[in-house]
């Protein structure tokens, strides 16, 4: 009776040895969540794929109606996913996981930038288009557009890290003009029925002077235009296209000039605003075109107005 009994607990404990042990599987606590992604429930394989998948994902950056894609690849962006898994699998139910991402930031910045060349626009000064008895008349200043360079490489990296891949609204800032029909600086208004000529600072009337324009034959150009160049004691040369300069030659500078000290001209072929050697044209419509202007008074022009100043002809 004790052989038997012994026999039988001899071969139970035999058998329990035999018996293979049940596989523990570790699975990561309920609602668990890594880079925004839910893993809770399951275990370390399947949650580093889900993650790697995720991760793997372009970012999309969304502008009005267009968008861009950028894969992480291009920023050279590397996860340390083992920590993230470590961290998850110890978590306690509920958790947020960070996902901890590396990646190059002047590879960000090359992204950016490219981005910045295809939305950045430059802010728009004013026009003038015209004037009136009022004044020059001008378009409005337009503010540009740029791309929040620092803002965007900054959310790149933050996006990197989030694993829901949500669209990034290119983040940009507006650009003023530097320069407003407050500050526009001169325009001359040269109005022919009048024989004036008009300096203004933006809207703001600066000075009026007597001045001569041209004759019926020879008028002085309506429209909008500019000082191209401007000359101290110029030398005056005979116009080859016109019949009146035949025979004539070069003046040098001096008080015969017929363009007396300052020469400001516009682009408009052969015209321009100046001194004269006849004073008494002042007032008349008696020149070959120009804008002629008593010499103190051209003097006096010169030093307030620049290359590119606006000059509208009425």
């Amino acid at each position: 009776m004790l052989r038997t009994l012994a026999a039988i607990v001899a071969a139970a404990g035999l058998a329990c040895a035999a018996a293979p042990a049940a596989e523990q599987t570790h699975t990561i606590p309920p609602e668990v969540t890594v880079a925004g992604l839910l893993v809770g429930g399951l275990s370390a394989e399947p949650a580093r794929t889900a993650i790697e998948a995720a991760f793997a994902r372009p970012i999309t950056v969304v502008y009005g109606n267009r968008q861009s894609t950028i894969d992480p690849a291009q920023l050279r962006a590397r996860i340390d996913i083992d920590a993230a898994l470590g961290s998850a699998l110890t978590a306690t139910p509920r958790s947020a996981i960070a996902l901890p991402v590396a990646y190059s930031q002047a590879r960000a910045a090359r992204v950016v930038a490219a981005l910045a060349q295809r939305v950045d626009r430059p802010a728009l000064a004013p026009r003038v288009t015209g004037a009136t008895a009022a004044g020059p008349e001008f378009t409005p200043a337009k503010p540009g557009l740029a791309v929040d360079v620092q803002a965007m490489q900054a959310a790149l990296g933050q996006l990197l890290g989030d694993g829901t891949r949500a669209p990034l609204q290119l983040l940009t800032r507006p650009v003023p003009a530097q320069r407003t029909i407050a500050n526009f600086g001169p325009v001359i208004v040269v109005t022919r029925a009048t024989n004036t000529l008009r300096l203004y600072d933006g809207h703001k009337l600066v000075r009026t002077f007597p001045v001569a324009t041209g004759q019926a034959i020879y008028p002085t150009p309506a429209g909008v235009w500019r000082i191209k160049d401007k000359q101290r004691d110029p030398w005056w040369y005979p116009p080859t296209y016109d019949a009146w300069a035949k025979g004539l030659k070069p003046v040098p500078p001096g008080p015969s000039n017929p363009l007396g000290t300052r020469w400001m001209g516009l682009n408009a072929p052969g015209v321009g605003i100046h001194g004269t050697d006849a004073p008494t044209s002042i007032g008349y419509s008696a020149s070959h075109g120009c804008i002629r202007m008593h010499v103190p008074d051209a003097e006096w022009l010169f030093e307030h107005v620049r290359v590119g100043t606006p000059v509208v002809i009425l």
